[in-house]
């Protein structure tokens, strides 16, 4: 067995372990659903409707898939309930899909000219910075130059942790500590990575959704003085959500892609929790890619989103 098999065996092994709670809690409620039912009439399409929005599926993207294994019934005439499984499967994989995102391998970042520049945005308590320092620590390993902007400062305790976060995986950070003007701090973290030739810079922005505008203002305000030094910045804004917070998680989604250019999506803490249906609804209803996942408190447990991994690891009995 290489290396990389080794590192892959592991990384199915955090995830497996990571979506153990959410998997239990789907596959035992679609067992009762099925249970002494040999085809799939109405009754275990309406237990099945139940089974995904309990799993925080979403109502929308639950309609779809029911919509769509009813065209199967309809289609094959008799489908056993036995197929049950497989076939949620198919249609789970084939929605991840359609918003056309191309499975990742590792944490490498699209040459771009000039560094790669990363708006991290998200509610405060979510593990915004903690993410940060996971995807900061990951990269640093591929060889990558980071540079960190704590740009979040209106929270002492997201400057401070940032750091520690620098410290702790040998990453600079651009600070200008807590009440200064969160674009001062973004600007100097892309010039200083300009000038250091660092790959890829991620800042950290404030976490307030209870003013929309001011919050669209401020990200307004950073967005302009990055382009300063890389026109084509940011390249991704990255929108973490805490994926324990089930419904939640949906709109604080709606309300930061209508306050900013949203185009990518990380979900932590799902190890935590029997809620990681959220992960499907939200990839389906706001057709934004889920890059990164979080299954535990390591390093390590911070992965790339594989769309066959993750169905796979939460279907499998």
């Amino acid at each position: 067995m290489g290396l990389f098999d080794v590192f892959s065996k592991k990384k199915k092994e955090n995830l497996e372990k990571g979506l153990e709670k959410s998997k239990e809690s789907f596959l035992n409620k679609l067992s009762k659903a099925v249970i002494g039912k040999s085809s799939i009439d109405d009754t275990v399409l309406d237990d099945l409707e139940e089974v995904l929005i309990n799993s925080d599926v979403g109502i929308e993207t639950t309609l779809k898939i029911i919509v769509k294994i009813e065209a199967r019934v309809a289609k094959d005439k008799y489908v056993s309930t036995s197929e049950l499984n497989e076939i949620l499967r198919a249609e789970i994989a084939s929605l991840l899909t359609e918003n056309n995102t191309t499975d990742l391998d590792s944490f490498e970042i699209p040459k771009v000219k000039g560094p790669f520049v990363i708006l991290v945005v998200g509610v405060n308590g979510v593990g915004k910075t903690t993410t940060i320092g996971k995807l900061a620590a990951q990269l640093k390993a591929l060889d990558k130059k980071v540079i960190l902007g704590a740009a979040d400062t209106f929270r002492a305790a997201a400057v401070d942790q940032l750091i520690l976060w620098g410290e702790r995986v040998g990453v600079p950070v651009v600070s200008k500590g807590m009440h200064t003007d969160p674009a001062a701090v973004a600007y100097e973290a892309v010039k200083q990575a300009k000038e250091e030739g660092a790959d890829v810079v991620i800042i950290d922005t404030a976490g307030r959704l209870h003013t929309k505008v001011n919050l669209m203002n401020e990200l307004g305000k950073i967005k302009n003085v990055i382009k300063k030094f890389v026109p084509e910045a940011p390249h991704e804004v990255l929108l973490v959500l805490d994926g324990s917070t089930g419904q939640n998680a949906f709109v604080q989604a709606t309300e930061f892609t209508k306050a900013t250019e949203v185009n990518a999506l990380a979900v932590t803490k799902l190890d935590g929790t029997a809620k990681g249906g959220v992960v499907i609804g939200i990839s389906d209803q706001f057709k934004i890619p889920v890059k990164y996942i979080g299954v535990g408190e390591g390093i390590e447990h911070l992965q790339v989103f594989n769309k066959k991994t993750f169905v796979d690891a939460f279907f499998e009995k």
